[in-house]
C-alpha cells in the first residue's frame, strides 16, 4: 500500500505546486550532463555509453541508498517527493492551455508563441488547426514520457526507477539526435529510452484507447503506429488521435523544411477543443492508473493477511 499512497501523494502535489520554479533537479542534471558531455565527447557509441553511465548512475544509487537506509516513513516520504519531481502532469497542462485559450481567443501568434514553448518544430508559420494540432500531439506523448512513464517505472522499481526512467527521458532529449556531433555519441540515450518506455508506451496507448473512442484508436493504433519512426511515440500518438477521433500527423516544418509525417488518427481537424480533449484523456489515465494501483495493492494485501 505504501508505493500505492506515495504515488497518490505525488500526483496530488504536483497538482497543487507544479514543478518548483527555481532550482529544479532536472535543471542542475542538465548541466552536469551538458559538462559530462562537453568534456568527453567523442563519434563513438562506446564513449556515449559511458558518459550516459556516469550521469545517470550517481543520482539512481544514491535516490537507492536513501530509500532503503532511512526509517520506512522517511523512506515514504522521499520516494513521493521524488515522484512528484519527476512528473510533470500539472506543467504539460498549463502549457497547453495557454495554447487553447489563445486559440480560442483568436490570438494566432501569441498560440504560435505558446506552442513553441511544447515543440520542437517551427511555429512561425503554422495556421491555427497546425497549432492545435501540434499541442494535441505534445500532451499526448509528453502524457506518456512525463507522466505515465515515470508512474510505470515507480510502481515497478520505486523512487530509483521513477529517476533512472526520468534521467534517461532528460538524456534522449539532450543527446538523442541523429546529427553529426550525436548520432553515435548519442545512440545510447536514443536506445536505452527506447527500451523504458517500450512497455509504459503500450500501456499508455491502452489507457487512451480505453478512455476514448476504442473502435477508432485501435484501428488508428493497428494500421498507423508502425509507419511512425519512434517504436513507442507511435502506438501512444496513433492511439490517442483515434481515441480523440481527431486527424493529427501530416506534414510538419523543421529548421525551415517541411517534412512529411504519417497521418495519425481519424475525424475531425484539431482545433482548441482537440487541446482540451487530450488534457481530459491524459488526466482520467492518470487517475485510472491510481485508482488500479491502489485496489492491487489492497488485493495483494488482503491476500497476504
Amino acid at each position: 500500500m505504501s508505493t500505492a499512497f506515495a504515488m497518490l501523494a505525488a500526483v496530488v502535489l504536483d497538482a497543487l505546486l507544479g514543478e518548483p520554479r527555481r532550482a529544479h533537479p532536472l535543471v542542475m542534471f542538465g548541466r552536469i550532463a551538458s559538462l559530462i558531455e562537453r568534456t568527453l565527447h567523442a563519434d563513438s557509441r562506446v564513449v556515449g555509453a559511458l558518459a550516459w553511465s556516469l550521469a545517470v548512475a550517481p543520482p539512481v544509487l544514491a535516490v537507492a541508498w536513501l530509500t532503503h537506509a532511512l526509517a520506512s516513513w522517511m523512506s515514504w516520504i522521499i520516494a513521493a517527493f521524488v515522484l512528484y519531481l519527476a512528473i510533470g502532469h500539472r506543467s504539460l497542462a498549463e502549457h497547453a492551455r495557454a495554447v487553447e485559450s489563445a486559440l480560442r481567443a483568436g490570438d494566432l501568434e501569441t498560440a504560435r508563441t505558446a506552442v513553441a514553448r511544447m515543440v520542437s518544430r517551427d511555429t512561425d508559420a503554422l495556421d491555427a488547426s497546425q497549432v492545435a494540432a501540434a499541442a494535441t500531439e505534445s500532451v499526448l506523448e509528453n502524457g506518456s514520457d512525463a507522466v505515465f512513464g515515470a508512474l510505470f517505472w515507480f510502481a515497478l522499481l520505486g523512487a530509483p526507477g521513477a529517476v533512472l526512467y526520468r534521467l534517461a527521458n532528460t538524456l534522449d532529449a539532450m543527446w538523442g539526435y541523429r546529427t553529426p556531433r550525436f548520432e553515435r555519441f548519442g545512440w545510447a540515450s536514443a536506445r536505452i529510452d527506447d527500451v523504458l518506455n517500450f512497455v509504459p508506451a503500450r500501456f499508455t496507448a491502452l489507457t487512451y484507447a480505453l478512455l476514448g473512442d476504442r473502435a477508432s484508436a485501435w484501428r488508428s493504433w493497428r494500421a498507423q503506429a508502425p509507419s511512425w519512426d519512434s517504436p513507442n511515440a507511435g502506438p501512444v500518438m496513433a492511439a490517442g488521435a483515434g481515441a480523440l477521433r481527431v486527424r493529427l500527423g501530416g506534414a510538419a516544418p523543421y529548421h525551415g523544411r517541411w517534412e512529411e509525417r504519417p497521418a495519425l488518427g481519424e475525424g475531425s481537424a484539431p482545433d482548441a477543443d482537440s487541446i482540451a480533449a487530450a488534457l481530459r484523456l491524459v488526466r482520467r489515465g492518470v487517475w485510472l492508473w491510481l485508482a488500479l494501483i491502489v485496489a492491487a495493492s489492497v488485493l495483494v494485501g488482503g491476500f497476504d493477511a
